[in-house]
């Protein structure tokens, strides 16, 4: 059940919200003074060659959907959702480095309902070959936590790249069955910086 909420948010996050249009988005402020910094590492490990670019992002949302309004057509409420960069630094050895926070968004009353409260919804490593996005994330129990993720790509997927896509990969190298020594990881994790 874990892994198919999991894989549910990671669909939610890649999709686009054709419904929610009609909501005004608010003026979202950053939050001046966060404290809960997170430092989080990617490392890759047998990828069968080099990545062009690799990026990250951190999505938050609005966790108490009381603040927000309807929408006028469908009525269904359709929380505030903002998408964040964050700088991913080499540091050797396939690894990466970056910082995110997870109260970098400012809590306040942005429609008159009461005070909106962010949360993150999930941190991704983008590791790109050309048109393919290898996306690995790290969902907000495992981040906040301090745990980490490992997602699994196939060989093949990175010699086909004349295919624009996003490579979510797998939580098991078994489910490649015959490919599964062909394959390269990802792992995602955070660990918590004091201020």
């Amino acid at each position: 059940m874990a892994a198919k909420s999991a894989s549910s948010a990671l669909l939610l996050l890649l999709s686009t919200h054709a419904y929610g249009a009609a909501t005004k988005q608010p003026d979202i402020k950053i939050n001046p003074n966060p404290r809960m910094r997170y430092e989080i590492t990617v490392e890759v490990k047998g990828a069968p060659g080099p990545f062009d670019r690799v990026e990250g992002v951190v999505d938050y949302r609005v966790a108490n959907e009381a603040c927000v309004p309807l929408t006028p057509v469908t009525g269904a409420t359709v929380p505030p959702e903002k998408r964040v960069p964050i700088s991913l630094t080499a540091i050797g050895n396939g690894t990466y480095k970056g910082e995110v926070f997870a109260d970098l968004l400012q809590d306040e009353n942005y429609f008159g309902k009461g005070v909106c409260h962010w949360s993150v919804v999930a941190t991704s490593a983008n590791l790109f070959v050309k048109s393919v996005d290898f996306s690995a994330p790290l969902f907000h129990d495992d981040l906040l936590k301090g745990k980490s993720t490992t997602r699994y790509y196939s060989h093949r997927s990175y010699a086909t790249t004349h295919l624009d896509r996003v490579d979510v990969g797998e939580d098991d190298r078994a489910k490649y069955q015959d490919e599964a020594n062909a394959t390269f990881s990802i792992t995602v994790r955070s660990e918590e910086k004091r201020q």
